[in-house]
């Protein structure tokens, strides 16, 4: 299976070297990167080519790899799709509605089965077992949730290229994008409305660390592509904490809290239904179901998983390449997680922050209707 990438930063390294591990007869026959810094996780003989359309006709791959910065994905994509080549892309898709909507209209053209996504938390055990119980809960009526990382995880970002909107999409796009599918999946339906509050509180100057293990945390995430040395007093114009609302279309409804500064993380969710309860937390390892009656249904310890394999979005990763390899060599039909979904949740998180910035209530009825307009789901 020969295999190309654009961009070979960190993230793409890695769940290449993954797919290699998983898939033996994977080459790599091509890469496309300006600075590629972590090439020799796939290995410093790969082919360099300037140009991805180029690459592709030359290299002619069975999969395109789509891990380059996120205002780039659009372009690549639209290559990639003009190629007849199948395409696995990391989130966020895209960073603007307009570049949705585009995409949308050629993905009506090439067919959705084209793109494969990387929201991995579809794929994690969480959600497995959550899914093997969820009618059990009865109708979903309202959840709560957030995604809180650690100051160095925080301060990574606000010194990587992703502290930048216009490269990024935002934080809610880039980060919670995988939340909101979840909880997407978890209601099965879309937002139609939603509120958001949120700024920048802590990363900014009168915080900035006055000790040397201070400031060694803030610096212990490496950034490369146009980064920046000082979190506290960067260029940035993402936030560090947000909260959100949001109502669906089934009546459910989220209240999710978002902040990039917490030295105990955690990443909860609570799942209620007419007739019991789901709550887990990704970071701290568990997913506890409970009927309405008090009978525990389910009550699972995730800290117990291979530590090695835990540490990759809490064992998701490899998971989701096991899935991708099947999916690819035929073995099953679907994947958990599609195109449509990552498109959908990233127009909740543009809503979201066009909520804030406005600072009033944003309806998504002809958001969706235009979207719905290109039959993806059909």
């Amino acid at each position: 299976m020969k295999v190309v990438t654009s961009g070979i930063g960190l993230r793409a390294g890695h769940v290449l070297s993954v797919m290699k591990e998983t898939m033996p007869e994977i080459e790599f026959v091509g890469f496309y990167d300006p600075q590629p810094t972590y090439l020799h996780m796939i290995g410093e003989d790969v082919p360099r080519f300037d140009d991805v359309a180029v690459m592709l006709a030359e290299t002619k791959p069975d999969l395109f790899f789509v891990g380059s910065p996120n205002s780039f994905h659009m372009e690549h994509l639209r290559i990639g799709l003009d190629a007849g080549v199948r395409i696995f892309t990391e989130k966020p898709v895209v960073t603007t509605k307009e570049d949705t909507m585009a995409l949308a209209a050629l993905l009506a053209d090439h067919g959705t089965d084209q793109v494969m996504v990387g929201l991995v938390l579809r794929y994690s055990q969480h959600m497995v077992d959550l899914r093997a119980v969820l009618d059990r809960l009865g109708p979903i009526t309202s959840l709560e949730a957030n995604e809180h990382i650690a100051p160095y995880h925080g301060a990574f970002f606000m010194r990587d290229w992703r502290r930048m909107i216009a490269w990024s999409g935002g934080f809610m796009l880039e980060k919670c994008c995988h939340d909101l599918d979840i909880y997407n999946m978890v209601t099965r339906s879309r937002p139609t409305k939603v509120a958001s509050f949120g700024g920048r509180k802590s990363f900014v100057p009168e915080f900035a660390p006055t000790s040397n293990t201070e400031n060694e945390i803030m610096h212990r995430k490496t950034s490369v592509w146009e980064s920046v040395d000082d979190p506290f007093q960067s260029d940035g114009d993402i936030i560090d904490n947000q909260t959100a609302i949001l109502h669906y279309e089934t009546g459910a409804s989220l209240a999710f809290h978002t902040n990039l500064n917490v030295p105990d993380e955690h990443r909860r969710f609570c799942v209620m239904g007419a007739l019991g309860m789901a709550e887990g937390d990704f970071v701290r390892g568990y997913l506890k179901v409970t009927a309405r009656d008090g009978t525990v249904i389910a009550d699972h310890d995730y800290t117990k998983m291979d530590p090695a394999k835990r540490s990759a979005h809490y064992g998701a990763d490899h998971m989701m390449v096991a899935d991708i390899a099947d999916f690819l060599k035929g073995k099953t039909d679907e994947l958990p997680v599609g195109i449509v979904d990552a498109l959908e949740a990233g127009l909740v998180a543009m809503a979201l922050d066009d909520a804030r910035i406005s600072g009033g209530m944003v309806d998504m009825t002809d958001t969706w209707a235009q979207f719905d307009s290109y039959g993806l789901r059909a």
